[in-house]
């Protein structure tokens, strides 16, 4: 049993423009189409298992009066038929037909528990349960369809209904966080957009009558090639203006510059009623829309309006002034019988704390490390300079923007060392000896040394519960993990550590660093498998993680295809990015363990990785870099003279 969620969509700007960029494969002059989308905090629940036949069954009371359950052969020609009838669930047979075809799959079993997505309101009720149902299949039949591979297997079962949805209805399968979407032919692209602040959105349910069939009928008549003045100002709109549009829209929210996002909002509206509406007046003069937008109490709480989907009389969507405003918003819209919903878009938080734990004896490396700790060994670097491996780290973090960073320590009594290296001022008599190199590098020392905070793990219970001890610390935010026996140099012009945090700011969930390794050497490392996203194999969706698997078991179930078409066994470069849920898995794992009074089992931070991963996904990315192991004696000496060598 698998449990499922997909999101609702909302398109914020862009409207019409991924069919009509699609036309650019007949008539090269259209300008692509783009739109700014994002999923919201709406969506549909599902829990699906395998099954002998295809069954949809729903439990969800939101749409007992639109649903009834249905079941039956998993036959291409019976599917197809039921993708024709119109019903709700027509959507899904659609999906399933398809699959059949094309992957040969058995069945699937799915009960939607509940729904929270109005249908049939602009917000893309139907391609939610296409993208759920190919998600299903999915992951069921391990078909190892990535993002983009769902979302386009969705649009196409979408297709064998009696719906004419566009490209962007899919959109909803990358989850609640906004994207931009290009449409140019038959090519789409999806990338994430960086949000300064957060926007207050608040979209409702206008409770009125539109025929998006017709609309989209009506709009396509000036396709491929116009013929009139009225389709040349059609085309104008949705090419040329919506791309200034677009790109204003993608600079106001990465500016956190509400005011002019949503005057932008009010004027794409202007430039769609003059330019696009006359094209189908009977369903675009939309009454209920213009005076909902026109209500001067709804101005005073917002920065600017405008329609949704295929516009009409579906639904309206706003950017409210503040929190305040968006709740005020929402409740003047429900009692004026609009139902009306928030969406807040969050900005995704810049990584700024750090967590090294080196709390461990360094059992491998004795008996030097009675006298020494492991991470303040000495390491020969290319600029003649000899340098602890902590402090290789710790300046790898500060070249990345990291502002603090926690120590893990073993215990009280070891501070001391940290603070004598990093916060003790040389004498006077050992600063003459420097040349004034070596004088300026002190200062940096010490430097780092008011960016430090410790914490201590004073009982052995496993890498994991060493980083919870920095739960305090994260205090919520996505932290950036680095192991304290590892040494990482980047191959491009930005450090290891920076290249994963931009990853981070892309995806907004759990973020690995990836390092391939041969398949004899798996049993060293945690070994990611999953679906590259990205046609240069550099971002991979994460589906299983393991740690320490046996070579026979990689070899069988972990490797992954890389652009050469040869398996690659993906390995955890060392520098991971933790969201707030790897703390609560951790303490969910801890809890557990106290509870059933087992204090000497090892809390896994491997463990709670692929937990979160299940719940909240997870990605690798393959990092311009190479990671230094110095964990053994063996490791060790190949990291000295590796290490030391110039690039």
């Amino acid at each position: 049993m698998i449990k499922l969620f997909v999101p609702g969509r909302l398109c914020l700007f862009g409207e019409h423009t991924d069919w009509a960029g699609h036309y650019r494969t007949m008539n090269a002059d259209i300008v692509p189409g783009a739109a700014i989308v994002t999923g919201i905090e709406q969506g549909i629940y599902a829990e699906v298992e395998k099954s002998s036949i295809f069954e949809v069954q729903s439990s969800a009371p939101s749409i007992s009066g639109q649903w009834h359950d249905f079941a039956c052969r998993m036959d291409e020609q019976e599917l197809k038929r039921i993708a024709r009838s119109g019903d709700f669930f027509c959507y899904c047979a659609g999906v399933a037909s398809y699959m059949l075809e094309w992957y040969k799959v058995g069945g699937v079993r799915i009960r939607i528990t509940d729904m929270t997505l109005p249908i049939k309101s602009g917000l893309s009720s139907s391609a939610a349960i296409c993208v759920l149902v190919t998600r299903a299949f999915n992951l069921l039949y391990n078909l190892n369809l990535n993002t983009m591979g769902e979302m386009n297997i969705a649009y196409v079962g979408e297709l064998r209904t009696a719906s004419r949805c566009g490209r962007l209805d899919q959109a909803c399968a990358f989850g609640v966080k906004p994207n931009l979407m290009t449409f140019d032919g038959d090519e789409v692209e999806v990338q994430a957009l960086k949000v300064k602040k957060q926007l207050y959105w608040v979209f409702a349910d206008l409770c009125g009558e539109k025929d998006t069939i017709k609309i989209l009928s009506d709009l396509n008549k000036a396709y491929p090639f116009a013929s009139n003045e009225q389709e040349r100002l059609e085309h104008e709109a949705l090419g040329i203006r919506n791309q200034e549009f677009i790109e204003r829209a993608v600079k106001y929210m990465a500016e956190g510059d509400r005011e002019s996002l949503g005057r932008l909002m009010t004027e794409t509206e202007e430039v769609f009623d003059r330019q696009v509406a006359p094209m189908c007046p009977s369903e675009l003069t939309s009454p209920k829309l213009k005076a909902v937008l026109a209500d001067e109490h709804i101005k005073s709480l917002t920065y600017g309006g405008k329609g949704v989907g295929s516009h009409g009389d579906g639904s309206v969507q706003f950017l409210a002034r503040n929190i305040e405003a968006q709740q005020l918003l929402v409740d003047y819209l429900n009692n004026k019988g609009m139902p009306a919903y928030k969406l807040t878009i969050k900005p995704v938080h810049t990584v700024r704390k750090a967590i090294i734990p080196v709390a461990g004896f360094g059992t491998r490396l004795y008996p030097a490390t009675r006298a020494m700790k492991k991470d303040f060994f000495p390491i020969p670097c290319p600029d003649g300079m000899v340098r602890p491996v902590i402090l290789i780290l710790l300046e790898e973090l500060m070249q990345s923007g990291i502002e603090e960073i926690c120590l893990v320590l073993g215990s009280e009594e070891e501070r001391q060392t940290y603070a004598d290296f990093f916060e003790r001022p040389l004498s006077n008599e050992h600063l003459r000896k420097l040349n004034d190199e070596s004088k300026e590098y002190e200062n940096r020392i010490l430097d780092i040394g008011k960016h430090l905070h410790y914490v201590y793990q004073k009982e052995k219970r496993g890498f994991g519960h060493a980083v919870y001890q920095a739960a305090e610390f994260a205090h919520g935010e996505p932290v950036l993990l680095m192991l304290g026996d590892t040494l990482y140099r980047s191959t491009s012009n930005k450090p290891c550590a920076l290249q994963l945090i931009e990853a981070f700011e892309r995806y907004n969930c759990l973020t690995l660093g990836l390092y391939p390794v041969p398949v004899a050497n798996v049993s060293h490392f945690g070994i990611m498998s999953g679906v590259w996203e990205d046609k240069s194999c550099t971002t991979l969706q994460v589906t299983a993680l393991n740690e320490k698997p046996t070579s026979s078991y990689a070899e069988e179930f972990l490797g992954v295809k890389n652009a050469s078409g040869e398996k690659e066994y993906c390995s955890v470069f060392g520098q991971y990015i933790l969201t707030a849920e790897v703390f609560d898995q951790l303490e969910a794992d801890i809890r557990k363990a106290d509870a059933e009074n087992d204090h000497t089992r090892e809390v896994e931070l491997t463990a709670a990785l692929d937990a979160v991963r299940a719940q909240s996904g997870m990605v690798g990315i393959r990092l311009n870099g190479e990671r230094y192991d110095m964990g053994n004696p063996k490791a060790l000496v190949e990291t000295v003279t590796q290490f030391s060598r110039p690039q």
